[in-house]
C-alpha cells in the first residue's frame, strides 16, 4: 500500500510559540565600568562592594560569591559598548586553593628566577 504523507496545515497565528519569556536568560551582574587602570597593584570597588585589583591591562582579580561560596577569580577582561566585562580567559580559585597557591608562591618565585 502506498505511504500517504500529511500535510500540517499551517497557521498563521503563534500559538504554539509558548511564552515570550521562556528561554530569557537572568540578569546579569553589572560588570565594573571604567577598570582600566595604570597598571599598578591597585584596588577600586564597585557599586554591588566587590573589589577589583588590577594585574596589567585588563587583567583583574577578583573576589566573587559562585554558589554561596566564595572564590577568587583571576580573569581578563574585555570593553564592549564603553563597559569593561569578564572574558572567558582566566580561573576561580576556592579559598583552599587559594592558600595552596600562596603556600607555594616563593619556589614558584624561585623557579621563575633560575
Amino acid at each position: 500500500m502506498p505511504r500517504i504523507n500529511k500535510k500540517k496545515q499551517s497557521s498563521s497565528s503563534d500559538s504554539d510559540s509558548g511564552p515570550d519569556d521562556r528561554n530569557v536568560p537572568p540578569p546579569s551582574k553589572k560588570a565594573k565600568e571604567g577598570a582600566k587602570s595604570n597598571g599598578g597593584d591597585s584596588a577600586s570597588a564597585d557599586g554591588e562592594g566587590a573589589t577589583n585589583w588590577t594585574l596589567e591591562g585588563l587583567r583583574q582579580v577578583r573576589i566573587n560569591e559562585f554558589r554561596g561560596r566564595k572564590m577568587v577569580d583571576i580573569r581578563e577582561h574585555y570593553e564592549k559598548d564603553g563597559k569593561v566585562l569578564p572574558g572567558k580567559k582566566g580561573i576561580s580559585l576556592s579559598a583552599s586553593q587559594w592558600r595552596k597557591l600562596l603556600a607555594v608562591a616563593d619556589e614558584v618565585t624561585r623557579a621563575l628566577e633560575q
